[in-house]
């Protein structure tokens, strides 16, 4: 039997992980008039109203973007993880117009993206799956790093390591279901290890 050639992943949250959090879901919420998940909210409408949540989901996407700060760290650690030959991808539940503003504005290179666009989304474990896929990587030896609930779930059920990033908040009730909570960046890099 030989011996596998998988590779370990880091796949990141965007919005809240590799950058500040700037989104005001409540603001959104609101404007489209709508409560809990917004995408999923928003797929329960009917299409002339999806449509029009849609324009105002990506309008505040976009204001985001344009506004967005990334956490201390993020270009750095994205770039130590990728010279010591982890492939490093994006998975958010944002629009892919978004993601590549602030890609471009940071100057950010990342090896695979995974956008609502895409299908599936978090927290399933499909989109997670699609990259390890994409990469070349085995999900077990790879890492969901995330910020919230779902990231921990889409990782948990694709059989990754999960690492919950909370910057200065208060530790989430959910921080069990994830292997590792950082604060910052910096300390993933500790956690990963080498390949």
């Amino acid at each position: 039997m030989g011996i596998s050639t998988s590779r370990s992943a880091v796949i990141f949250d965007l919005d809240g992980t590799l950058t500040v959090p700037c989104l005001d879901f409540d603001a959104i919420r609101t404007e489209i008039g709508i409560s809990g998940p917004i995408l999923e909210a928003i797929a329960d409408l009917d299409p002339d109203q999806r449509e029009r949540a849609q324009r105002i989901l990506l309008r505040h996407e976009r204001e985001a973007a344009r506004q967005a700060r990334l956490q201390n760290g993020a270009v750095e650690v994205v770039n130590t993880l990728r010279n010591k030959g982890y492939p490093v991808a994006i998975l958010t539940r944002n629009a892919r117009a978004t993601v590549d503003l602030v890609l471009d504005k940071f100057n950010l290179v990342v090896d695979a993206i995974r956008t609502r666009e895409d299908g599936a989304i978090k927290p399933s474990a499909e989109p997670v799956l699609s990259i390890c896929g994409e990469l070349g990587a085995d999900p077990k030896d790879s890492w969901m790093v995330g910020d919230h609930r779902m990231d921990m779930l889409s990782g948990r059920a694709a059989g990754t390591r999960t690492v919950l990033m909370i910057s200065d908040q208060a530790v989430p009730e959910y921080a069990d279901q994830a292997d590792h909570v950082i604060r910052r960046l910096s300390e993933l890099l500790s956690i990963v290890g080498s390949p």
